[in-house]
């Protein structure tokens, strides 16, 4: 089985997410990196180029001599995807360029700036028959999919609620105005968006929340809040959550929590019992009952189900983590662009559906929170 021919926007010399994306796709072998265009700077473009082994030729100044000059090369030797690992204020125009020219894409979160940004991308995507996955690289954990397919099978009886957090605390002083390149571009309004703490990780909290509870959110009472005088965007995000079929929920997202590292725990419970998950010990999931002893079930032990084991690449006891799970992504990505449906663990990837949800939960909780109104509604058309 041939590989995959990956092309890349972004992701240059010093920036972190772009190494994440390139260990994620070559840690199965689906995918080969054969170009890209990796920074506006030339120099930092050019040197990314070497240090990855790329022909210089396929190492380009901009997506669109990119996408011009990978079109003119033969089918068997053109890129097949392209990774966005930009800004947000880019992910919108590269991704409908990319779709536009036959090229399937895996984008960084949030989806776009705007919920009609993000609509502009669906659209791309169907016309064009390509696959658009997006980077919510928590949904490919092996225990996360375990935790959705317990609820899906009924574990827990009806949900009743369901709690979610991230708290991280490196943005607890005002290192976007130092020179952190990282801190300075998600606080800028004009390339991260409407929303700070809440696109950057408030989606990753509610994408999570949706998926494992295989429930919608209909509405949300939220509070925003910038902690750090002079930042532009929110630091901190508080949200109710009302769940479609009665459940609610609650969920909290900061930047500013000083000394947590990436604090993401769900909490899931039902009639019968509930679920227990945090990143900072992703391998055990635990379920707490109402009439027996709480129970643990952990990454390629004894108890998992059949679909949730593929997804597993190690015996019991050796950890797997982030780069792990964001490869789950990847390979499930490749499986459906090859339409191999390798076991029914490896095909699920979040896209189009989880981008559009996410954009609209951003838009509601900033209308919520800049308003009196009590409950903001996440879907559009509908009023509370």
């Amino acid at each position: 089985m041939s590989r995959l021919r990956l092309g890349m926007a972004g992701g240059g010399e010093g920036a972190f997410i772009g190494a994440v994306h390139r260990m994620a796709a070559a840690l199965d072998g689906d995918w080969d990196l054969v170009a890209g265009a990796f920074s506006t700077d030339g120099g930092r473009n050019t040197r990314t180029g070497a240090l990855l082994g790329l022909d210089p030729q396929r190492v380009y100044p901009s997506l669109d001599a990119l996408i011009a000059h990978e079109r003119t090369l033969p089918l068997d030797e053109r890129i097949e995807a392209l990774a966005i690992v930009t800004p947000n204020h880019l992910h919108a125009p590269m991704a409908i360029a990319a779709l536009d020219a036959g090229f399937h894409v895996f984008c960084e979160k949030p989806m776009a700036m705007s919920v009609v940004e993000a609509e502009a991308i669906a659209a791309a995507a169907k016309a064009s028959g390509r696959q658009f996955a997006l980077a919510f690289t928590y949904s490919g954990y092996p225990m996360v999919q375990e935790a959705r397919a317990r609820v899906a099978r009924g574990d827990f009886g009806a949900i009743r609620l369901v709690q979610v957090e991230y708290l991280q605390g490196w943005l607890s002083q005002p290192i976007d105005t130092d020179g952190n390149r990282q801190a300075e571009w998600r606080t800028d309004p004009a390339r991260a968006g409407l929303g700070g703490c809440l696109g950057d990780i408030g989606t990753h909290a509610f994408q999570l929340a949706e998926h494992v509870s295989s429930l919608s959110v209909e509405s949300v009472s939220a509070d925003l809040t910038t902690h750090v005088e002079g930042r532009r965007l929110d630091d901190d995000v508080s949200a109710l959550l009302r769940f479609e079929g009665g459940a609610r929920g609650v969920l909290k997202a900061s930047q500013v929590a000083a000394g947590e590292e990436n604090g993401l725990r769900l909490r899931i419970h039902g009639e019968r019992g509930g679920l227990d998950w945090s990143q900072l010990e992703p391998n055990t999931l635990t379920l707490r009952w109402l009439d027996r002893p709480t129970e643990f079930v952990r990454t390629g032990g004894p108890g998992m189900l059949d679909a949730t084991a593929t997804l597993v690449r190690t015996p019991a006891g050796h950890p797997e983590g982030y780069i792990e799970a964001f490869a789950n992504l990847y390979r499930a990505f490749a499986s459906a662009i090859r339409g191999d449906g390798r076991g029914d663990g490896g095909r699920w990837f979040p896209g189009v559906t989880d981008g559009l949800r996410t954009m609209r939960f951003i838009e509601a909780v900033i209308a919520n929170a800049a308003s009196d109104q009590k409950w903001t509604s996440v879907n559009p058309g509908e009023n509370e």
